[in-house]
């Protein structure tokens, strides 16, 4: 099987526990590149921030961002999906974290909108650091009146909501409560997080629209992930890989298990499946 599109999750999957990508898996992923395979960076980070690490890499590809909220192509302003959150349910979104008393991030296609200042000072940290693209556009919302009109200006580039918060219990309660809400998609990237999108909203449809878009088959594609909000992509693809430090759940529903992000899976992956095949 020719493999043309490589999906590729950035957290615990292509970035090691330093936030970084190894010399193997950047030049690994250049070689697939030059041979004419669609590469791809399929993140629940935002298109600014992801945009950064395909372009270290060397990458043309389009990004797909915030857990397949959009699909956009990195020359120019092409768009070749996006799924809003509308305004809405945005508010009926706050309503909820209201009554939990959590801080909300709300995306748009360029910035993040943060509820929590502490957390936003966090991210501020990590942009000094290298561990988040110093480009991303971080704004603090203090309360409802101000996200409300965050909501109404923002109303066609909402695309993801996410809450991060170190108490797993009240986690899984509020995840129990946003169940209820028609209008949303829920996953997560850990146990201390639960990313929204508009319902029907996932990497895989992601990866699905951006195959049809190359009149790529799924028997020609390859996802690799590690969470929740990977499992998706590795549904879809015909090659779906969870990486050796993927939870069991990843695992289970993968057709391959590779290394860990800290011993160049993803670079094995590569090797394994599409430069082995010219040999």
């Amino acid at each position: 099987m020719k493999y043309k599109l490589i999906c590729i999750d950035m957290d615990g999957t292509l970035l090691n526990s330093n936030h970084k990508i190894s010399k193997i898996s950047k030049s690994t992923l250049r070689k697939a590149h030059d041979m004419g395979v669609h590469v791809v960076i399929s993140t629940g980070r935002t298109y600014v921030d992801a945009v950064a690490y395909s372009d270290f890499i060397g990458l043309n590809s389009p990004i797909i961002a915030c857990t397949g909220a959009i699909i956009k192509e990195k020359h120019g302003d092409d768009v070749i999906y996006k799924s809003v959150i509308d305004e809405e349910a945005c508010k009926k979104l706050l309503k909820i974290f209201n009554k939990y008393n959590v801080k909300p991030i709300f995306n748009s296609v360029y910035k993040i909108y943060c509820g929590d200042l502490k957390l936003k000072i966090g991210i501020e940290l990590l942009k000094i650091r290298g561990f988040i693209n110093r480009n991303v556009k971080l704004n603090y919302i203090k309360d409802e009146e101000k996200w409300f009109d965050v909501f109404n200006h923002e109303k066609d580039n909402i695309i993801k909501c996410e809450i991060i918060n170190r108490n797993r219990e009240k986690i899984h309660n509020l995840r129990k409560e946003l169940e209820s809400v028609s209008e949303i998609e829920i996953t997560s990237s850990s146990n201390h997080n639960i990313e929204i999108t508009k319902k029907g909203t996932s990497k895989g449809k992601a990866i699905e629209i951006l195959a049809n878009y190359y009149n790529i088959k799924k028997e020609e594609i390859i996802a690799i992930g590690d969470s929740d909000n990977d499992l998706s992509a590795i549904e879809f693809a015909g090659m779906g890989v969870a990486m050796g430090n993927a939870n069991e759940k990843v695992k289970k529903k993968s057709n391959f298990v590779t290394d860990s992000n800290d011993n160049n899976g993803v670079a094995k992956v590569i090797v394994k499946f599409i430069l082995e095949k010219l040999v």
